[in-house]
């Protein structure tokens, strides 16, 4: 069969809008911002320094400009529709080649659907940007239920990766009408895609994906544990422990809270744009690859488009369910073949997130193809960068579609 995009798009367009009324409750809210006292915390060891947070909330409340950013983001066709009673929003770019493959990209947290807006036009029309234009993509990005204008979500209490890829497999498959499709994604993305390289692999061309995590990595008692009781001792290399306690500051407080106490933290989150902000902000810098210069990766108003994306639909309590999610309704395969994930697998890291022990690029390599991860996956592509943190796309977007479409050039048929 070739791969080709229906030939009348099934639905109509609806631009995102978000209302003034929302807008003007959230300057009001940030001209009322109480800042905690934030003593000795100068350098931002305790967390998000006051200085920091208030430049960006007061730049927020005066000088950011959503409407400039909506523009930009209604450049490009954005739908509503219900799947199997969901609401999700996704963003479509058509392909422009001989036989555009069509692809879903799914974002994780904090992400939003706009983290993938660097690497969309690449993928939609190559031969703008010196490609090959047999390589197009159909590009379908949507935004996960639960989160910025997939929202707001109600009647889907347990939403988790594993339910979102059947949503996801529904709406490429019967909504839009795509025979075959491709799949893209990272952090939450990245399970949700491989669950769908795992269940649908006969009606996929392949996935590409931005970590190697196994589907059952929240499943077990323990499941918020980033180090997995990985022990500190005194025989370790001085280099892997240092590497153990950076990944745990960096992950631990994220993965306890969202799993075990989230509902909690959204109380003052969806009340407070500043304490909204100041959690994203602390995952935005700790995850991306800064070099101590978060501007190098985000601008100002970067930060705020994200931001804003998550305020603008209340959609922080809903976003940060999947964890618990995960864990309370565990991943079970949907075959015992191995390897799991059966559909051709690419895959993209950085080092910024090289395990403890790892140090370069070609390592890290080496280390996913030797070790136990690699018998989930039937991995056909596997690279890794210097330069990116977590925000692959974003952060590295060259690579991103460089690699995903190596991934892609040969299975096109």
């Amino acid at each position: 069969m070739t791969a080709t995009a229906p030939p009348v798009f099934p639905l109509e367009p609806t631009p995102i809008q978000v209302s003034d009324q929302v807008l003007d409750d959230l300057r009001a809210r940030l001209a009322l911002t109480r800042p905690p006292l934030h003593e000795g915390n100068e350098d931002g060891s305790y967390g998000v320094p006051d200085d920091r947070l208030r430049e960006l909330v007061a730049y927020w409340r005066d000088g950011y400009d959503w409407r400039a950013a909506e523009a930009a983001i209604n450049a490009y066709d954005h739908y509503r529709v219900s799947v199997a009673g969901v609401p999700v929003h996704f963003l479509r770019k058509p392909g422009s080649g001989p036989r555009p493959v069509p692809l879903i990209l799914t974002h994780g947290w904090p992400w939003t659907f706009w983290h993938w807006s660097k690497v969309i036009d690449q993928l939609a029309d190559p031969a703008a940007y010196g490609g090959d234009p047999a390589d197009a993509f159909d590009v379908i990005v949507p935004s996960l239920p639960g989160f910025g204008f997939s929202g707001p979500l109600t009647g889907f209490p347990d939403v988790n990766f594993w339910k979102v890829a059947d949503l996801w497999h529904t709406l490429m498959t019967e909504t839009l009408g795509y025979e075959k499709y491709a799949a893209g994604g990272c952090d939450i993305g990245g399970l949700v895609t491989s669950q769908l390289g795992h269940k649908y692999a006969d009606e996929l061309y392949g996935i590409h994906i931005g970590s190697g995590l196994p589907l059952d990595f929240f499943n077990g008692p323990r499941a918020w544990d980033f180090a997995r009781n990985r022990p500190l001792t005194e025989d370790q290399p001085a280099d892997v422990r240092a590497r153990i306690v950076e990944m745990d500051h960096r992950w631990a407080p994220h993965l306890a809270v969202h799993m075990l106490d989230g509902a909690t933290l959204a109380h003052g989150l969806s009340d407070s744009p500043a304490g909204l902000l100041a959690w994203l902000l602390k995952r935005w810098n700790a995850w991306s690859d800064t070099g101590g210069d978060l501007a190098s990766v985000f601008s100002q108003d970067d930060l705020l488009t994200h931001a804003t994306i998550y305020w603008a639909n209340n959609s922080i309590a809903t976003s940060m369910r999947y964890y618990a999610n995960a864990n309370r309704y565990p991943w079970t395969p949907a075959h015992d073949r191995t390897p799991a994930v059966e559909a051709p697998v690419g895959l993209t890291f950085v080092t910024y997130e090289n395990p403890p022990g790892i140090h370069t690029a070609d390592e890290r390599v080496r280390a996913f193809e030797t070790g136990p991860q690699a018998a989930w996956f039937h991995h056909v592509n596997v690279n890794a960068h210097e330069q990116g943190g977590h925000f692959i796309p974003w952060e590295n977007p060259d690579a991103w579609v460089s690699d995903l479409r190596r991934t892609f050039r040969d299975r096109r048929t």
